[in-house]
């Protein structure tokens, strides 16, 4: 029986490691400022009429985290790190379209089939896992969808922070509360992403994440499809 061999594949270059890394924190505390700001008027809640299934979010969430009676804080830390987070993204959605790595991650004719199959398998209802590329059919649906929620995130953001001087911004949005409003629930977009990364990540093991790190990967020849 002929046995596989195992070689090194380059899988993520250096701009889009740093740009992840960065990102990473940068979102951490744009999240946690934000919800420093959103004490002061948690509004947002679950339920019908006068009855309230859930609301966003109980105050022992504010007290176990520490995140009441800072306004003044979270204001400040959240519009310098905007400026942070602004810059990073940019930067990546400008290398992904020079060096058209873009194609590796917009979902293409195949990525709707793969994503169902990629997400039975990870759910335990499929096997096996399809063939893979660098980027499965779920990921790049969960990818392209981050990009377009970070753009979310900064028009929005700048529409509740500048109301007045970008009411145009605001505006298109419906005014400042239908601004505020998308600008909270892609916060718990990025939230549930965040959960579902880190799991993934945990699952696939130390050579994925290494990949990140590192940007290589150890990868026996019967394990990976050619690129789409």
């Amino acid at each position: 029986m002929a046995s596989s061999m195992t070689r090194l594949d380059y899988k993520h270059r250096l701009v889009s490691r740093w740009t992840h890394w960065i990102n990473f924190p940068v979102l951490a505390i744009m999240i946690w400022s934000g919800l420093l700001i959103y004490w002061a008027n948690d509004i947002y809640r679950a339920g019908v009429g006068s009855f309230t299934a859930f609301h966003f979010f109980p105050d022992w969430v504010y007290t176990f985290f520490r995140l009441d009676h800072g306004l003044a804080e979270g204001m400040s830390i959240h519009f310098l790190f905007m400026w942070f987070f602004a810059v990073n993204g940019v930067l990546y959605v400008l290398y992904t379209l020079v060096s058209g790595e873009w194609r590796e991650m917009v979902p293409n004719r195949h990525s709707l089939r793969d994503a169902i199959e990629v997400t039975l398998h990870d759910l335990g209802l499929a096997r096996p896992l399809p063939p893979q590329s660098k980027y499965n059919g779920a990921q790049r649906f969960a990818y392209s969808a981050i990009i377009v929620m970070g753009f979310g995130s900064l028009v929005t953001g700048l529409a509740i922070y500048k109301p007045i001087q970008l009411h145009w911004l605001a505006a298109m949005f419906g005014g400042y509360p239908m601004a505020r409003f998308f600008h909270f629930w892609l916060m718990m977009g990025f939230l549930g992403f965040f959960a579902v990364h880190i799991a993934q990540v945990v699952r696939a093991g130390w050579n994925n994440f290494r990949s990140m790190v590192a940007g290589f990967e150890l990868v026996r020849d019967d394990e990976k499809a050619p690129n789409e």
